[in-house]
């Protein structure tokens, strides 16, 4: 979601009395937007955390969706910003995902998220009522907050990114990530509820328990691809079940189709012999060199799969900035391990620079 510029200088009037004024609706938010914190320390584009201490209501957000971006945009904010009167955007998004089994048992993810515009990241930290603990990651130009802790204008934005995630694991070891196509967005009819993108990342880290949970899940939506992109996503989870969710571009009804696979990029995996690398292929996608590259390093590495394999296949992957590609420009890297809940992250490719994250004992360093 692109904050799209404007809040109105009477929000910021707003939450200053918000305590008295909302009394506990919007104390949590203020909670939440003085929990921003900044974890590494670049000129431009930096890593920041935030803990969702406010309570918000996913049934009714999806009850309050229907198969338009506005819509959308609309249940999002009064989830995050209920009374303001705020105006946003929805994001895209590109990148590449895959799974490995280290020798020693543990399952990983690898994910970059690639976009040509450069952004900073949000770390969210979640712990529902009614769901499962999580983190995941906000590209927070989408929200118009790279400087999250600047200004009170950039904490309220903030307050958007749990419905605006790109990529996360929760507490049962489920980890999922969002990544853009070149086909027609997505549109199914067929009378069910309705889900917008990165709802369904929101949906699965809070009440998935598995892959095969996150599937069933997903079947019971009609799905709607914002701001006028395709996608498809990637779930893993503690067994090291794999699989792709896409939606059918061959078929004008837009079925839902799943594909075990051990890695993805930017093009229909079902689809995966009609696409040649380093050419777009088109409605099938392109990025089929990233995804050759994933599998060479995997078969190098294959008598002795690690983390470090992972962080191999990470680079091997990443892409420099390109103007002329939406998904160049390889903005975080991230190697979830899904059996201890933990997170490597590295920002926009500065590979000697690491910061790791644990699900169970909160911490960052």
């Amino acid at each position: 979601m692109k904050l799209a510029a404007r809040i109105a200088m009477g929000v910021l009037a707003v939450v200053a009395v918000a305590a008295v004024g909302f009394g506990a609706l919007y104390t949590s938010r203020i909670q939440t937007a003085n929990s921003i914190e900044k974890l590494t320390d670049y000129d431009d584009y930096n890593l920041y955390r935030m803990q969702v201490r406010y309570d918000y209501d996913l049934d009714k957000m999806i009850a309050n969706t229907t198969a338009d971006n506005q819509s959308f945009i609309d249940a999002a904010v009064k989830q995050a910003l209920p009374l303001l009167p705020v105006s946003i955007k929805a994001p895209t998004f590109g990148c590449s995902a895959f799974h490995i089994q280290e020798t020693g048992g543990d399952h990983l993810m690898g994910r970059n998220y690639d976009f040509k515009r450069d952004t900073s990241a949000m770390l969210v930290c979640t712990a529902p009522k009614d769901g499962y603990k999580s983190i995941a990651f906000a590209a927070l130009d989408n929200l118009g907050a790279n400087q999250a802790d600047a200004s009170t204008k950039a904490k309220i934005a903030s307050l958007l990114a749990p419905f605006a995630c790109l990529d996360g694991i929760n507490e049962k070891g489920v980890s999922i990530a969002v990544l853009t196509l070149d086909s027609e967005p997505t549109k199914q009819d067929t009378g069910k509820p309705v889900l917008a993108t990165t709802m369904a990342i929101r949906l699965v880290l809070d009440r998935a328990a598995t892959t095969a949970e996150a599937v069933e899940l997903l079947q019971q939506y009609d799905m709607f691809a914002t701001s006028g992109r395709d996608y498809h996503f990637y779930i893993t989870d503690a067994a090291g079940d794999g699989r792709v969710i896409e939606y059918d571009c061959d078929d004008p009804a837009r079925p839902m189709v799943v594909t075990p696979s051990q890695q993805v990029t930017n093009f229909f995996v079902k689809y995966k012999e009609n696409v040649l690398p380093n050419q777009k292929n088109g409605i099938y996608g392109h990025g089929r060199e990233r995804y050759d590259a994933v599998l060479e390093v995997f078969d190098q590495q294959k008598d002795s799969p690690s983390n470090d394999t992972v962080w191999a296949a990470l680079k091997a992957a990443s892409q420099e900035p390109n103007p002329e590609s939406i998904t160049s420009n390889t903005q975080w890297s991230i190697a979830y391990n899904n059996t201890d809940l933990t997170a490597e992250i590295i920002i926009r490719r500065h590979w000697a620079d690491m910061t790791r994250y644990s699900l169970t004992a909160g911490a960052a360093k």
